[in-house]
């Protein structure tokens, strides 16, 4: 009996706090809901709600990858100014990595040069399609352009050089890059940062966005586009390819950030 009289007052106890947690929930719920109706109606009048938002996001290229951050403005519901900054590695077509032993670093028979575009620019951005107050997939034409810090890396090759392992590349030592027979390995990451040169151009960003963020207040996004870069002086990559000074490519990034 006394058993079954704890186990009764501790019901008693408890069920009150568990309604009254349940009803502070919907209460929460029922609150957020009228903010977002509140919102929605807001931006149907013109009202712009969110002025900005920041996002990061990576992005893979017909010929590379990379990542970049986006500050946006809101100029109107219908207009905002997108600020970015981006990196990416840019792979020629002619790629193609082999191993020649285990403990080394694969290597790409003929590279020369790293090419990493660093571009800072701008994008106006077009309201398309709006989603709805709750879900939905808002649309948005982006298009502008910036400047690009073209950064050239030296491709160092590991060779044997009289039994002493060395890191050589085709603009210090073209004799020795090109005896194979040498070949140990490929570049590390830590090699080749001390002879990075700059390639300056300009560039030009048309794309689609599709923004599918929940109740407008977080930004998921998946983007489609394309890229024209041209630079000042030409680019070779591969020993047997024609240097160039433009690039075409298109790509498609995933980006997450919020608004407010």
């Amino acid at each position: 009996m006394k058993k079954l009289f704890f186990i009764i007052l501790a019901g008693s106890l408890i069920s009150p706090a568990l309604a009254q947690d349940k009803s502070v929930k919907q209460s929460k719920k029922e609150e957020r809901r009228l903010r977002i109706n509140a919102i929605a109606k807001q931006e149907e009048e013109g009202v712009i709600k969110y002025t900005k938002h920041t996002v990061v996001g990576g992005k893979f290229t017909s010929d590379g990858y990379g990542g970049f951050v986006e500050i946006g403005r809101a100029q109107s519901i219908q207009r905002s100014l997108l600020y970015q900054l981006e990196i990416t590695e840019r792979k020629h077509q002619k790629e193609e990595k082999q191993s020649l032993y285990n403990n080394t670093a694969p290597l790409i028979f003929g590279k020369i040069n790293f090419l990493y575009p660093v571009k800072l620019g701008v994008q106006q951005q077009f309201l398309l399609g709006n989603k709805g107050n709750k879900n939905g997939v808002a649309i948005t034409a982006n298009v502008g352009g910036g400047v690009i810090a073209g950064l050239l890396r030296p491709y160092n090759v590991e060779i044997d050089s009289a039994g002493q392992r060395m890191f050589v590349n085709y603009q210090t030592d073209s004799a020795a890059y090109f005896n194979y027979a040498n070949y140990i390995g490929g570049p590390n990451f830590g090699t080749g940062w001390k002879q990075v040169k700059v390639r300056p151009g300009i560039y030009l960003k048309p794309a689609l966005r599709f923004d599918y963020g929940k109740y407008n207040e977080m930004v998921n996004a998946l983007e489609v586009g394309l890229i024209a870069e041209l630079y000042s002086k030409e680019i070779q990559q591969m020993i047997y390819s024609k240097p160039q000074k433009f690039f075409f490519s298109a790509y498609v990034s995933l980006m997450f950030g919020r608004r407010k």
